[in-house]
């Protein structure tokens, strides 16, 4: 059986047939006006945040806008869930009497300022405003590529492709192989845009894992890992030894037989001149050697 190659596996040309792109794409549209809302709500509270610091009524915008951006991370986290495959939770790191409430103004204050929460959220928006300026190409390159997929069927046209030096950018389409060629460069403006918008979206996501929550899973895997370590047996036979089992008549490492001297002494052992002590006196060869000698002694008397 043979099983056909996924249209969204294929190098290049994936993108166009995979849905996270397009949702990172709605990611980029989207982020676009909210970048505007951002910035004029951060402009507002800097500038009469520091004018009005003087009389402390600034302090307290100052104070409401850090605490906003709480709000707006959350905002953020759910597009993240939603648009880029993430996974975050809220990050628990509020006392809970300021989180329901209970505690006074000036203690809730205190601990949304002292929460790293806060913090990381307020760095990630001000990180996405650069973002968005990134996200200006992808978006510019598909405007402009994707009007010229239909050259083949609305030629004689003049796409424009912005000024230069206060004239127009002007190509005029006007045969066919014109609106051929203006097709085939849209097919490839279009692959391009979609791979930066991916690459965008994919900084987008690191930026959101790391400033604005924890995956789900990460205390579910932990605890995975620590059940699978625990609990390992091994089935064994009866009749299989363990490591470090001894028979009954198996000797150790290291063990030596004890030298028995009654046995050394009956060994015999041979002297300088040849001869061996413990000889049988009626050894035929002994007794020969005896006679030889004596016939010797006899020769020289």
């Amino acid at each position: 059986m043979v099983s056909l190659r996924p249209l969204a596996a294929l190098p290049v040309v994936g993108v166009v047939a995979d849905g996270r792109t397009y949702r990172h794409l709605l990611y980029l549209l989207i982020a676009v006006p909210l970048a505007v809302v951002y910035s004029g709500f951060v402009s507002f509270a800097l500038v009469f945040g520091l004018l009005f610091s003087v009389v402390l009524v600034g302090i307290g915008i100052l104070a409401a806008a850090v605490i906003g951006s709480r709000l707006v991370a959350g905002l953020e986290r759910w597009q993240a869930n939603r648009l880029l495959g993430t996974d975050l939770v809220a990050p628990d790191d509020l006392p809970a009497a300021a989180d329901d409430g209970s505690a006074g103004a000036v203690a809730t204050v205190r601990a949304y300022l002292a929460a790293p929460s806060t913090w990381r959220g307020l760095g990630f928006l001000s990180l996405k405003l650069w973002l968005v300026v990134l996200a200006f190409a992808p978006l510019y390159v598909f405007v402009s590529a994707f009007p010229l997929l239909a050259a083949p069927v609305r030629y004689p046209y003049a796409p424009e492709f912005g000024e230069l030096n206060g004239e127009p950018l002007v190509w005029s389409v006007d045969t066919a192989p014109e609106a051929a060629l203006a097709a085939g460069l849209g097919l490839v403006g279009v692959l391009v845009a979609l791979h930066l918008t991916n690459l965008i979206a994919g900084g987008a996501r690191l930026m959101a894992v790391a400033l604005l929550g924890d995956e789900a899973g990460d205390d579910e895997g932990g605890s995975a890992d620590s059940d699978g370590s625990d609990g390992i047996t091994v089935d064994r036979e009866p009749g299989d030894r363990k490591l470090g089992d001894r028979e009954p008549g198996d000797r150790k490492l290291g063990d030596h037989d004890t030298p028995d001297p009654d046995a050394e002494a009956d060994e015999s052992v041979p002297d300088a001149d040849g001869f061996e002590f413990g000889d049988d006196p009626d050894d035929p060869a002994e007794s020969e050697f005896d006679s030889d000698d004596g016939d010797d002694r006899a020769d020289r008397d």
